[in-house]
This record gives structure tokens, sequence and C-alpha cells, in this order.
């Protein structure tokens, strides 16, 4: 027995073609992925816009509901909009798509909705349509 190589292990280091092949399978599991994940984010925000405006097309249904029992039915103002509590409990939330919670005063067209300008919703005092600032898809229409 060779004295000199006892406790000695030889080190075994991963060669080329084992590093190339690895990066060749995390490269196709990406390119899998990432296509998946675009579309999840883009699903999440259209998810997000609907539920926003579900809630505050519901609770400006509500104020007109109840304008309408004291005898004068009426839509809400942008200013009564805007204040917590009077038409919703908590603030206008965020529109996903460009992360603005203001409101844009303009005027429904249904063929031609309005979708351009520096705010995240647009509403229609006179008719009570409120609906996403946004081009994109078509969360005007929903």
């Amino acid at each position: 027995m060779d004295s000199h190589r006892i406790g000695h292990r030889t080190r075994r280091a991963f060669t080329l073609i084992e590093l190339i092949a690895v990066i060749v399978v995390l490269a196709i599991l990406s390119g899998v992925a990432l296509p998946r994940f675009f579309d999840y984010s883009a699903k999440a925000k259209e998810s997000a816009c609907r539920g926003a405006l579900g809630g505050v097309r519901s609770a400006i249904v509500s104020f007109y509901s109840n304008s309408a029992v004291n005898g004068s039915p009426v839509y809400p103002t942008i200013a009564q909009l805007r204040t917590a509590g009077t038409v919703m409990q908590e603030a206008i939330p965020e529109n996903p798509y460009n992360n603005d919670s203001r409101i844009l005063a303009a005027s429904w067209d249904a063929s031609n909705p309005p979708v351009s300008g520096n705010r995240g919703w647009c509403y229609d005092e006179a008719t009570g349509k409120f609906w996403a600032n946004s081009d994109t898809l078509d969360e005007n229409t929903w």
C-alpha cells in the first residue's frame, strides 16, 4: 500500500460539456416559463381592473338608488366619488394599467369611449358610466 495515497481523494469537477448541457436545459425552461408568466401578469391586471370597475359601478348604482328613494334620483358627482365614505367606503382603487386612481370627467359615447388623458378612470356624471382610462384591450366596454 502506498502511504502517500492514503487519505487523498481525487477531485472531480464538472466538464465543459456538462455545464453547457445545464445552460441549455435552463434556457429551454425559461423559454417556456417566461411567456406564461407574462400571460398571467396580463390576466392579473385584467382581473384587478374588472374587480375595481365592478365595485365602483355597484357603489354608483347604490348611490343612485338611495337618492331615488329619497325623492330625486341623481348620479354622484366626481367630488362625491373621490370622497371616501360618500359613495364608496374607501378611496377609489388604482387603475392597474396606469397605477392612477384619479378620475377624468368624460362624456360616454358607446361607439367611441374616450380612453386618453392622464387619469386612471373616466366618469360621466350625466349617465353614471364609469370605465378604465386605458386603450389596452376592451376595458372601457366591461
